[in-house]
């Protein structure tokens, strides 16, 4: 199959004139990929069996593991569930259009080969001006998981989708380098209380300021069971892996309450070992003995003859002896580090490393959709220390 590219002049305000075929040939059942403000979608007609096959076929993904159907108005919802509860209206009036994805009970309308075979469908309105102008166009919902082959880093760039869907769909639109640089947060509000069941940028906080009650699936804190038929994307099987094996390194509790008690051992020890390399400005003492630990593991296996990558900040890069090294961003900016993880990940892939160890970082806020994507791109594998 030819794979042909259109790149959008001004990404935040595109033409019609450059999007017409590509919502003609998301109308007639063919695939397309364009951003969103949270990474490349790979779109196709949710309403088309046929359409939603190609997809899975595309990414080599499994059929039960549903694709959330994107819309470009409010009024586009409707036809598509079978109810609107409350809680969804609050949220849709908060986050819609934006990084925020809905699962409802589904309507007849949308295909069981759309939603995995659920008597539910997932629901997002992109706030992209590409992503949002596009499905208007086509006059459909559109389904569209990431554009990546199935348990490959998403794309943040139109470059990233070449790699993995050149000869594999139609078209290709190209609008630049996305915003945020992580999937969007999907809260289940199908039942009588809403159900985090990914996080996002849409971070768990702020829903609970919003709607007071919010379940926390167990899939956001660890793997799924065998057996359990996934609600939502990123649920269920291995995603966002690189090629090479990625380990996280994380503290234990005991470790950072000995790393904050002063006049401790490893206090003392880790605050004159920070001091004598003279260049950690502006870390703490967790942060820099979370680096250390990432450094000896990572040169252990670079002595053993591995070729080995380190996955760091800004504040750290320079404490590493390790000749592949890459910043996600600052421990400042969790912004930062959401935008490049994708990013960094597939760098390490074209460099072909064997083992990538990488530090952890913040468990609130935004963090925690960092930690839960890099969680389940090391299969979790962590490393206690």
């Amino acid at each position: 199959m030819e794979t042909k590219g259109i790149i959008i002049q001004d990404p935040k305000h595109p033409r019609d004139e450059e999007l017409y075929e590509a919502a003609r040939i998301l109308r007639e059942g063919g695939l397309v990929a364009f951003p969103t403000e949270t990474v490349y979608g790979l779109g196709g007609n949710a309403l088309d069996d046929r359409a939603s096959g190609k997809i899975y076929a595309a990414k080599g993904r499994p059929s039960d593991n549903p694709l959330i159907a994107h819309i470009s108005t409010l009024e586009e919802l409707g036809p598509l569930v079978r109810e609107i509860p409350e809680s969804a209206k609050k949220l849709a009036k908060a986050y819609w259009p934006g990084p925020l994805t809905m699962v409802f009970p589904k309507s007849s309308q949308i295909p069981y080969s759309t939603t995995g075979g659920l008597d539910t469908v997932a629901v997002r309105m992109p706030s992209d001006p590409v992503a949002s102008r596009l499905i208007h166009l086509a006059g459909v919902p559109v389904a569209a998981p990431s554009a990546n082959t199935s348990g490959r880093p998403s794309p943040t760039t139109a470059a990233h989708v070449w790699q993995d869907m050149k000869g594999r769909i139609d078209m290709i639109v190209d609008g630049g380098p996305v915003g945020i640089g992580l999937e969007s947060t999907i809260v289940d509000v199908s039942g009588a209380v809403p159900v985090l069941l990914r996080p996002g940028a849409i971070t768990q906080e702020m829903l609970k300021e919003l709607l007071g009650e919010l379940q926390i699936d167990p899939a956001v804190l660890g793997p799924v069971e065998k057996g359990v038929r996934p609600k939502a994307p990123g649920m269920k099987y291995k995603h966002y892996a690189p090629r090479g094996e990625l380990v996280l390194i994380q503290l234990k509790e005991e470790t950072r309450a000995q790393l904050g008690k002063k006049g401790s051992p490893l206090y003392s020890q880790t605050l004159r070992r920070m001091t004598d390399s003279g260049k950690c400005f502006g870390l703490d003492l967790e942060s820099f003995y979370l680096a250390c630990q990432v450094n000896q593991a990572a040169e252990e296996k670079e002595r053993a003859g591995a070729s080995v990558g380190v996955i760091c900040t800004d504040e750290t890069i320079e404490e590493y002896g390790i000749a592949i090294k890459r910043s996600m961003g600052t421990r400042g900016s969790e912004a930062s580090l959401a935008h490049n993880l994708y990013r960094v990940l597939r760098e390490f892939d074209d460099l072909g490393v064997d083992y990538i160890y990488s530090e952890s970082f913040s468990d609130t806020n935004l963090g925690r959709a960092v930690m839960n994507r890099l969680s389940k791109a090391a299969g979790y594998h962590v490393q206690m220390v």
